[in-house]
């Protein structure tokens, strides 16, 4: 974590990034009505293929192509891996952001954030969120010829892992724009299930290729840098990043995460954040309240308190998102996710 002042979030909330309505500026407005501490940029997965979570990170990356019949990435030729890699490393080597940008086409709702907070910057919270996929769940999502991921192969996996990064550092500088503190979150969801006999990578390279991404940032920009899993995993190979915060599923999977008590105190206690995914998404239910998930929440932070972790310490390294991405949820579900996330924040301000 960073030497520099540690955040105050007490319980303000965010969003993962998903979302299943198509229009970029209402997308950005309905955000910007509710999550106004910590509002983030809408990843409109209905809308298009280019906001597929691969996809859309996947411009000026070498040997990738989307392959538009079947709307998935997959590698180029193999005639064309020497030019492909030595294009990319000049601009990478160069520190060529601007190669390596998100056009508008794949990310509207970047764009469409970015502007409308730079109009009326004051009307908003001290941060902006951002977000990508992780380099362990790209290079295990797509496949090379042979019908093996990319993951096995070490020089294409060295690329784009180095491509994601910055890739993010490109998107850093966008959302700085705003005149806002940057928050970026690496979504990990192949994490989950970590060290089960199917897994293709082993503990110590998950943290290698995360804490490359990490450290690359943390030398050029300000940024906190988080990572998202949504299911579960081995939480004490995410606290050996140097994350900045962690974000996990606290409403199914609170009970794992907190089998790592001397990893999860140590990382808040050097100042780390937990992010808790308290609000469900594929679970939520009628039944579900701002006062239910109240109770559930409040038994994972008497949990830290047992511990022996300050309470202050607590509240002020803890934010508040849903359990996962909302992109696949009927619209009106997603709305009440929104709806129980502003809520239960607004409760735990006066905790």
């Amino acid at each position: 974590m960073k030497d520099n002042t540690e955040p105050d979030f007490h319980f303000t909330a965010t969003g993962i990034g998903s979302i299943p309505f198509q229009d970029p500026e209402n997308s950005c407005l309905k955000i910007l009505e509710q999550v106004r501490d910590i509002p983030f940029w809408p990843q409109l997965v209905q809308r298009s293929h280019f906001e597929d979570m691969n996809i859309q990170y996947s411009e000026g990356l070498p040997l990738l192509q989307v392959n538009e019949k079947e709307r998935i990435l997959v590698t180029s030729p193999e005639s064309e891996v020497e030019k492909e890699l030595t294009r990319f490393f000049e601009h990478f080597l160069e520190g060529d952001t601007a190669y390596f940008s998100i056009s508008r086409e794949y990310a509207p709702g970047l764009y469409n954030m970015t502007e409308l907070i730079a109009q009326n910057p004051d009307r908003y919270g001290k941060y902006v969120k951002g977000h990508s996929v992780g380099p362990v769940t790209f290079a295990s999502s797509i496949k090379g010829p042979d019908g093996k991921s990319i993951i096995s192969n070490p020089d294409l996996l060295d690329a784009l892992t180095k491509g994601l990064a910055i890739k993010g550092l490109w998107q850093i500088k966008k959302l700085a724009s705003t005149g806002k503190k940057t928050i970026i979150f690496f979504d990990e969801p192949c994490l989950s299930g970590f060290g089960s006999a199917f897994s293709p990578i082993e503990r110590h390279e998950v943290i290698a290729l995360l804490k490359e991404v990490i450290d690359y940032l943390r030398e050029r920009s300000d940024t906190l840098v988080g990572i998202h899993c949504c299911g579960n995993t081995d939480w004490s190979m995410i606290a050996e990043t140097g994350a900045d915060i962690i974000n996990f599923d606290a409403f199914a999977f609170m009970d794992y995460f907190l089998l790592y008590p001397d990893e999860i105190r140590n990382f808040i206690q050097q100042g780390g954040t937990i992010a808790w995914g308290i609000v469900p998404t594929s679970e939520l239910t009628p039944v579900e309240t701002a006062d239910s998930l109240y109770l559930k929440l409040e038994k994972g932070l008497n949990t830290l308190y047992d511990w022996g972790l300050d309470r202050k310490l607590i509240i002020k390294s803890s934010i508040l998102t849903p359990a996962c991405g909302m992109g696949t949820l009927d619209p009106a579900l997603s709305e009440r996710v929104l709806e129980l996330l502003i809520q239960l924040s607004d409760k735990m301000q006066a905790y």
